[in-house]
């Protein structure tokens, strides 16, 4: 997580909500749920699994690419979540961190889109569940970092946010620009300008 540009990224409003800056602890929570409502109200409808495999140029990343970056970043941000809520002003540094093996490159290779998908769920909610444990004044807990920067929850779950608001924007476009929404329900084709309601399921408007 590179500082200059997670600094330039907390400051930014866009499309998908309000600052995340100007969100309350419950609000932040909700709006990293209803990350996970988005990606499955958008993906699960869709059976080209190519449209979500493969990008329409070669110099843009795939559905299937940032759903990886979406899980990838995660487990980094919920490791040091989990670290600095059991431990006073932990080290970071010392957090081990994932790096991937030519096994792990192979399986998501082969992984279908909604596999990793429902691998970042997996995380995200393990995520969720540090952040809905923790009273607001534990929002303030920090670790220290020589190599980055320190960290406090609040930061980490601001920086979540805004990575989900630049990577859902970017699969709105990939799935436009693939023709992925074709021929699937209305409701699923909702693009990320008009995601400003809580998600509710096909099941529920009938």
């Amino acid at each position: 997580m590179e500082t200059a540009v997670i600094a330039d990224n907390v400051q930014r409003r866009d499309a998908a909500g309000p600052p995340v800056r100007d969100r309350t602890n419950n609000e932040l929570i909700i709006d990293l749920l209803q990350t996970l409502n988005h990606l499955s109200r958008w993906l699960t409808p869709i059976h080209d699994w190519d449209a979500l495999e493969y990008s329409r140029h070669r110099s843009e990343p795939s559905v299937k690419d940032l759903l990886l970056d979406l899980r990838d970043t995660e487990v980094r941000v919920f490791s040091f979540m989990r670290a600095i809520a059991g431990e006073d002003n932990p080290d970071l540094d010392t957090i081990p961190q994932p790096e991937p093996t030519m096994a792990q490159e192979a399986k998501d290779r082969d992984a279908q889109p909604l596999v990793v998908m429902s691998e970042f769920r997996r995380v995200r909610q393990s995520s969720l569940s540090v952040l809905r444990a923790l009273p607001d004044t534990a929002w303030q807990r920090d670790g220290y970092s020589r190599r980055d920067r320190n960290w406090t929850i609040r930061q980490l779950a601001e920086f979540l946010l805004t990575h989900d608001r630049d990577v859902l924007a970017r699969i709105d476009r990939a799935l436009d620009l693939t023709a992925a929404r074709a021929e699937i329900a209305a409701v699923s084709q909702v693009g990320l300008a008009e995601l400003s309601e809580p998600f509710v399921s096909v099941a529920t408007r009938e």
